[in-house]
């Protein structure tokens, strides 16, 4: 008799299995060389209740501050800025509170700056995949994909200028689900 093997989700141990917080700071994008203005991303994963979800992970991957990924996908990649790491992991702990130290991007090919982001959580059989774009970003107006995307919804992409002090803060909440559930794109 043959027995089905039960569907997994995502988590909820993501801290444990894909966080190595021991042996490097996986949300610190940036060395001491890396070119461009430096930034914070901080922001929470809430649930379709608008509740936190305190073991979920983002990752993000974007390019340097000139627009170029450090990925031979990337016909410019060999001009990419070799001390930025571009890809960065955060798992949320207390609060659903995840949050990033990077650059901000720069833009290319007629597209604002922004960052790529991936969200796992528990409950998920597949991640979802939005964008980061920057509330101060006077190219957002002429972004292909942002405007796309339905005029009501589109602010769910805009991260917000939370704070300055040593670097620009922005904040922005992923919401799974609900009313004010983020914008999220089919990966390719």
């Amino acid at each position: 008799m043959i027995k089905q093997t039960a569907s997994q989700t995502v988590g909820p141990y993501l801290h444990i299995g894909l966080i190595d917080n021991k042996n490097m700071v996986q949300n610190n994008l940036v060395q001491e060389q890396t070119a461009g203005k430096r930034i914070h991303i901080t922001g929470r994963v809430l649930d379709g209740d608008g509740q936190p979800i305190p073991d979920a992970m983002v990752e993000i991957w974007q390019p340097d501050a000139n627009g170029i990924y450090n990925h031979p996908a990337d016909p410019l990649h060999t001009q990419a800025d070799s001390h930025f790491r571009g890809f960065g992991r955060s798992d949320t702990r207390k609060e659903g509170v995840y949050e990033f130290q990077t650059i901000k991007p720069g833009g290319r090919d007629g597209q604002a700056p922004y960052i790529n982001a991936r969200v796992f959580a528990r409950g998920m059989l597949i991640h979802t995949l939005t964008r980061i774009y920057f509330a101060d970003e006077p190219g957002n107006t002429a972004d292909p994909v942002l405007n796309a995307v339905d005029g009501n919804r589109r602010h769910t992409l805009i991260a917000a200028v939370a704070a300055s002090g040593d670097a620009l803060t922005y904040h922005f909440d992923i919401h799974l689900q609900g009313e004010k559930e983020t914008v999220f794109f089919d990966p390719e």
